[in-house]
C-alpha cells in the first residue's frame, strides 16, 4: 500500500479525469487497483470537478468489466462451478433471474474484499444483457465513489479509512432506505389503481 501512495499515486494523479477512467478500466478488467485511494487523491486535488472523476471512473469500470463478463458469457459455467459450490451457484443464479440489475449494482457499490469480479463473471454466465450490465456497474460504482468523494471533501483524504471501516453498515442503511422507498412507491401506485 505504501508503494501505491508514495510512487504510483502521484504519477497517476497527473492524468486527471482521463486517468480515472483508465485506472478504473484496468482495475475492472485485469489488475486490481486500490481505486478508493486514487479517487480520494483526485478529488482532494481538484475539488471543483469531484463529480467528473466519479463519472469517468464509473464509466471506465463499466467498460473494463466487459472483459470478465465476456469470459463468463463465453462458457464460464464450469469455471464458476470449480470456484464455488453448487448451492452458492444456484443462489447467485436465482438473484440474477429475480433482479439482475440489483444483483450487479449492489456488489458494484461494495468495497474490497467483495468478490466483485465473481459477480461480473456470473453476469456473463447467466447472460445478463450487456447494456443493463454496464448500466448496473456504472450506477453502483458512481454511487460508491460519489459517497466517498463527498466524505473526502468533508473529512479529507483520510475518509478512505473511514469508508473501509464503516462501508458495509452505511451500504445496508442506504439499501434498506431504498427498499422502504420502493415499497412505499409500489403501495401508493396500487392504491391509486395504477400499474406497478
Amino acid at each position: 500500500m505504501t508503494k501505491w501512495k508514495v510512487v504510483i499515486l502521484p504519477a497517476i494523479l497527473k492524468f486527471g479525469v482521463w486517468g480515472a477512467a483508465a485506472v478504473a478500466m484496468l482495475d475492472s478488467s485485469t489488475i486490481p487497483v486500490p481505486m478508493d485511494i486514487f479517487i480520494a487523491g483526485w478529488v482532494w486535488n481538484d475539488h471543483r470537478r469531484f463529480w467528473l472523476y466519479c463519472i469517468m471512473a464509473a464509466a471506465g469500470s463499466a467498460v473494463g468489466g466487459l472483459l470478465p463478463y465476456g469470459l463468463g458469457r463465453a462458457g464460464g459455467e464450469l469455471f464458476l462451478l470449480k470456484r464455488i459450490n453448487r448451492e452458492r451457484f444456484e443462489r447467485i443464479r436465482e438473484r440474477f433471474e429475480k433482479q439482475e440489475f440489483l444483483a450487479m449494482t449492489i456488489p458494484s457499490m461494495l468495497p474490497p474484499p467483495t468478490p466483485w469480479k465473481l459477480f461480473v463473471f456470473a453476469a456473463g454466465v447467466f447472460e445478463m444483457r450487456v447494456a443493463l450490465f454496464m448500466l448496473a456497474v456504472f450506477c453502483g460504482r458512481f454511487l460508491r465513489w460519489m459517497i466517498l468523494s463527498l466524505l473526502v471533501l468533508k473529512l479529507g483524504p483520510g475518509a478512505v479509512d473511514v469508508v473501509s471501516h464503516h462501508s458495509v453498515t452505511a451500504l445496508l442503511v442506504v439499501v434498506g432506505l431504498g427498499l422502504i422507498w420502493l415499497g412505499w412507491w409500489w403501495i401508493r401506485r396500487r392504491r391509486r389503481g395504477l400499474p406497478a
